[in-house]
């Protein structure tokens, strides 16, 4: 029986501030503001520990939806999972993308197959010395099963994306740690955002049993054979907690979208790209196939951490002027944008336990013909 209805819609954005695009389509009635489930945002900023862009964008959004939901921005924010991705390196294009969650009308009897579902969880919030380590890894494997029961999907061959805001360390957070006796993982605040994102992957590949449960703290970081081929994290300043949004396809949603992916196995992988267009019935661009439409792609990138691609040396991990996240987005960036034919995809950098070292998930949601 179809019990939801799920649907997704991207809108440009022409600044991190930007919810015309979004304010539009409430006002024509595309969108239930009631409906909307979780918003994925690509913004203008450098992607580091002070790109204030996301939590700008995300003041932005809670600000202008608050009056339609009759709440205030601040529990706009817990009602929704806001994922915003800094750095729109190269020929990216800043956008968000909305995802809604409704009940099924009658009129989907005829829907066959299983269709894209979305779900949502929340871990608790962690103290500082537990970012990057096993409490996170646990913690997020079990807020990704509940995002699988609250998305309806029971087998893990059917989730295709699972996105995570995780937390990061500031001065102020090590300091609190070390006035209770412990150490954090790293002293490093950017650093940090790597421990959180790879400890938040590998609590994904966990819940997907994609590897045995038995993560030590060692190995976060350092055991590079142990990753999620479905995980795609990011971290922020703005929480303490992991927001954990799973998307898979599902027999109890009626949506008229579908969902697929494929994993990268590096940064010009465009077979693997290739790969996951054609999971959801898409060619490479223009993509006009049986009626299909893209809707938006999905993938994290990295520069591989052995210092090369197909034996050919980067320098990526080497420019002390620019990130090699930034590196990283760019080039993917770039790959994808040029098999989708748009800009306007979702790349977000660092991709530790996120895919094969070097490489990384890339997910398709494509809308079906009526």
């Amino acid at each position: 029986m179809r019990t939801t209805s799920v649907g997704v819609v991207r809108i440009a954005t022409k600044g991190p501030g930007d919810v015309s695009g979004l304010m539009t389509m409430i006002d024509s009635g595309a969108i239930d503001p009631n409906d909307i489930l979780a918003v994925l945002g690509k913004t203008e900023g450098n992607g580091g520990v002070n790109d204030f862009t996301r939590e700008y964008a995300v003041a932005a959004l809670c600000t202008a939806l608050a009056p339609h939901l009759r709440l205030s921005p601040q529990e706009v924010e817990h009602r929704i999972a806001f994922v915003m991705s800094g750095g729109t390196e190269g020929v990216l294009s800043p956008h968000i993308t909305v995802f809604t969650r409704s009940r099924a009308d009658q009129g989907t009897a005829g829907v066959a197959g299983k269709r894209l579902s979305i779900g949502m969880a929340h871990t608790r919030d962690f103290l500082p010395e537990e970012l990057g380590r096993s409490a996170q890894i646990a913690e997020t494997a079990r807020a990704v099963k509940a995002a699988m029961g609250d998305a309806g999907i029971a087998d893990p061959a059917d989730v295709h994306f699972v996105q995570i805001k995780c937390p990061l360390l500031t001065s102020d957070r090590i300091e609190a740690a070390g006035a209770r006796g412990n150490k954090t993982a790293t002293t490093s605040a950017y650093g940090s955002m790597a421990y959180s994102r790879g400890a938040s992957a590998l609590g994904v590949a966990v819940a997907l049993g994609e590897i045995a449960p038995d993560i030590r703290d060692e190995d976060v970081l350092r055991s590079h054979d142990l990753f999620s081929s479905v995980a795609s994290t990011s971290s922020g300043i703005e929480l303490m907690h992991n927001v954990v949004i799973v998307l898979g396809n599902s027999a109890s949603s009626a949506s008229e979208f579908e969902i697929g992916h494929a994993v990268m196995t590096d940064a010009i992988d465009s077979a693997a790209v290739i790969a996951a267009l054609s999971s959801v019935g898409l060619g490479i661009a223009p993509q006009a196939t049986a009626g299909r439409e893209l809707v938006n792609i999905f993938a994290k990138a990295e520069a591989a951490p052995n210092g090369s691609v197909r034996g050919f040396r980067h320098t990526m991990l080497e420019d002390t002027d620019i990130s090699s996240t930034r590196h990283a987005r760019a080039a993917v960036g770039g790959l994808i944008g040029g098999l989708a034919g748009t800009g306007a995809v979702y790349v977000s950098g660092g991709a530790e336990h996120q895919g094969p070292p070097g490489g990384g998930p890339v997910a398709v949601i494509a809308r079906l013909p009526d």
